[in-house]
């Protein structure tokens, strides 16, 4: 009987997951996007991060304590990119992406537009939900939380991050956009650099921000469908014709 329930669980899941995608690619297959459904997952990275550890030490003006035996720390190592968890992972640059598909299971999508379909948007917070985005010869990292900046009140974040430097970053402009129900809502923004911390940029409110009813304005059964789109900047674009 345990066996047949965890089975009758899973295919009532994969079912759910697949009438999600059909809903999303009859809406949204009239433009061409691609669509992406993405899974809630609860956030276990309530424990300070060296990122958070660093850069709450760096605003109240002490430097973290130098033991001289301990290995000296090389600056060019990240910590893991990924805000879900705190994962004790430090590599290059070059190698985050392998980290989190292999390591996190992160979907990647191309093209140059895409719809991120987040699902079960009424779960508490905190949540998350990612994915990677392929575009223009480079990976984004696209992150939604669900989290509550004053008790009670939950709000919805996203933002898109570049996994390069931020000098890469200039030069693009990312738009979300949420589109239903004759209303639409548009975010355009320069993406912020992994090298930053996911967690600054979202108290800073440098990012599409939603309060629970505008989300539930835009949702749909409980999913809410984000429009995403990567260009190269004005400015970089005009330099490369000079």
């Amino acid at each position: 009987m345990l066996f047949f329930t965890q089975c009758f669980g899973a295919v009532l899941d994969l079912i759910h997951l697949r009438f999600q995608h059909y809903k999303a690619k009859r809406v949204f297959s009239a433009a061409g996007q691609l669509v992406c459904v993405v899974n809630p997952t609860h956030s276990l990275k309530y424990a300070p991060t060296r990122c958070a550890a660093v850069q709450e030490s760096t605003e109240q003006g002490i430097l973290p304590p130098c033991h001289h035996h301990e290995a000296v720390h090389d600056p060019q190592l990240l910590p893991c990119t990924c805000p879900l968890f705190s994962c004790p992972w430090e590599g290059h640059l070059e190698v985050v992406v392998s980290h989190l598909r292999q390591t996190h299971r992160i979907n990647i999508l191309q093209g140059a537009e895409i719809v991120f379909l987040a699902t079960d948007m009424h779960l508490p917070a905190p949540t998350d939900w990612i994915i990677m985005h392929s575009c223009l010869g480079h990976q984004f990292l696209l992150v939604l939380r669900k989290q509550e900046k004053y008790e009670g009140h939950p709000q919805f974040f996203a933002t898109m991050m570049l996994i390069g430097t931020p000098s890469q970053a200039n030069n693009f402009t990312y738009r979300l956009e949420l589109n239903r129900n004759q209303r639409r809502l548009k975010w355009e923004a320069t993406p912020r650099s992994v090298l930053e911390c996911v967690d600054s940029v979202i108290s800073d409110g440098d990012c599409l921000v939603l309060n629970t009813s505008l989300a539930q304005l835009f949702s749909d059964n409980g999913s809410l469908a984000i429009g995403i789109a990567i260009t190269t900047s004005k400015v970089h674009s005009s330099e490369a014709e000079m």
